[in-house]
């Protein structure tokens, strides 16, 4: 369960070196689009050696490798899978690559004696990828599916504007086809850090479509993100009366019950259980059962 990722330079030590006090739910040790072909090498050791030095970390630890359609992604796997990670990101994805990555994990995992076993999380960059996104979430290991808009709308040979609508359709067709597999449908980063209330907006906007986090490309947009992606105060109490009403029902052996004049079953009983479910995820309520 993911409300934000923070994207992290992996040629930025004194970033690595606090990733734990930015807030996020995951942050991503970006060996790709944040580092130049002349730093590959450097970028790639300062994150394996980072990662032997972390102990506990406090979040999800994603990398985001260089693509399968280069030479730089070998050494990256080899360098920074272990049990220190929790999952690679895979740029410009697609259901071929995901199986080439499956297999390739797999036999590092057994080569390394790990013990777990390493989440991918796709970016969909190119428009073939949207037109496979509903194999791609069935791929192996995919626990989640990040939308590039910025590759994408390059790719589209479109602007990428603050309004988003050149990319309506993958956001919702990713909402979709996540929501069918229950994983995190992850929106594109918004890439005016200055403006929060534009970030706020574009938030609620995707929250509204279906998508449940998003990426960051700076720590403050962090507080922004995460407090978007949880229910809100009045959802909450809604569905704290909807859980007591439903003990009730129970202990009386109903199935169906009314609440505030509207009939409640098991479909608005699931949906009180997701909004409960993420509010004590992120302690949202009090030991007390009252929302903070």
């Amino acid at each position: 369960m993911r409300r934000s990722l923070l994207f992290i330079p992996g040629n930025n030590p004194a970033m690595l070196q606090n990733s734990d006090v930015f807030g996020s739910d995951a942050v991503i040790f970006d060996l790709e689009d944040a580092v130049s072909v002349t730093e590959k090498d450097s970028a790639r050791t300062l994150v394996g050696e980072f990662l032997k030095q972390t102990h506990d970390m406090p979040m999800e630890i994603v990398v985001r490798i260089n693509g399968l359609d280069t030479q730089y992604y070998p050494e990256d796997l080899e360098t920074v899978v272990s049990d220190k990670i929790d999952t690679i990101m895979l740029p410009k994805a697609n259901v071929e690559y995901l199986n080439q990555l499956d297999k390739l994990l797999t036999k590092i995992e057994k080569d390394k004696k790990m013990t777990k076993k390493t989440g991918v999380l796709p970016i969909i960059e190119l428009a073939s990828s949207v037109l496979e996104i509903n194999e791609i979430v069935r791929c192996p290991r995919v626990n989640g599916v990040l939308l590039g808009a910025e590759d994408l709308s390059s790719d589209l040979e479109v602007e990428r504007t603050k309004t988003g609508n050149e990319i309506l359709l993958p956001r919702m067709q990713i909402a979709y086809a996540c929501a069918a597999l229950k994983i995190d449908a992850i929106d594109t980063p918004f890439t005016d850090t200055n403006d929060m209330e534009g970030l706020e907006h574009d938030c609620r906007f995707v929250s509204n479509l279906g998508m449940n986090a998003k990426a960051a490309i700076h720590p403050n947009q962090i507080p922004t993100i995460n407090s978007v992606f949880v229910p809100t105060a009045k959802a909450i109490n809604w569905a704290l009366r909807v859980e007591a009403a439903s003990r009730q029902a129970a202990e009386k052996g109903l199935g169906v019950f009314s609440l505030d004049g509207k009939m409640v079953d098991k479909p608005v009983i699931m949906r009180a259980q997701k909004i409960l479910l993420k509010a004590r995820r992120y302690n949202l309520i009090d030991d007390n059962g009252g929302v903070l």
